[in-house]
């Protein structure tokens, strides 16, 4: 189906989801009047760190991730985001559907320190489209598939992955550390009467030279 063209137009948080997740708002147009009953479409979502610019801050912030900046050139590589499946009714001309995108703040997760890395700008995603189409022409069902080359870009605005994860975890962020490391900090934290863990690991690090 080469008359199917595919933007990416807008993008909403979901403040009342269970866990952090934005949509996605996917445009779909049929360009030669066939009128479309339904597409069993999927979308994989990749993120191109290439394609911005970046302040020293986020460079710095950046550095476990791709290295200092003479080697990006290397180490900007393509990262996979999300693979999205979705059900679009039929249209005839073009249609608007939602794609559900969850979001994770585990900071071992390459697009998680990425994204937290950022201060400001766009976050420059690549949907890529593939599926099933049902068509009907002359009184016949047609089936057919969505080609690989189609594509588009979208500049998701740092912020709205920010304001996600903010509606969950204000002013928060997730450590995952093994048993062994939990039962040290525990230990550490009673032994010193401190009354939270964060307070632990502040008193740790005021021991520690810079």
């Amino acid at each position: 189906m080469d008359q199917l063209v595919f933007d990416c137009v807008g993008v909403r948080v979901e403040r009342y989801a269970v866990t952090p997740s934005m949509t996605l708002e996917l445009r779909i147009t049929e360009t030669s009047g066939v009128r479309i009953d339904a597409i069993a479409l999927r979308c994989q979502i990749r993120v191109e760190p290439h394609r911005r610019r970046y302040s020293a801050e986020e460079a710095e912030s950046l550095h476990d991730l791709f290295g200092s900046p003479d080697r990006w050139a290397d180490t900007l590589k393509p990262m996979q985001l999300a693979n999205l499946s979705v059900m679009v009714p039929g249209f005839t001309g073009s249609a608007t559907v939602d794609l559900l995108l969850p979001l994770t703040y585990d900071m071992e997760i390459a697009t998680t320190k990425y994204f937290n890395g950022l201060t400001d700008g766009t976050i420059p995603l690549l949907l890529l489209f593939s599926g099933t189409v049902f068509s009907s022409s002359t009184g016949k069902l047609q089936v057919q598939q969505v080609p690989w080359s189609k594509e588009t870009s979208y500049p998701l605005p740092v912020k709205a992955w920010r304001e996600s994860i903010d509606v969950h975890f204000p002013n928060s962020a997730w450590l995952k550390v093994h048993r062994e490391t939990l039962d040290s900090l525990r230990r550490y934290k009673t032994r010193h009467a401190l009354p939270t863990w964060e307070s632990a690991l502040i008193a740790l690090l005021d021991r520690s030279p810079s």
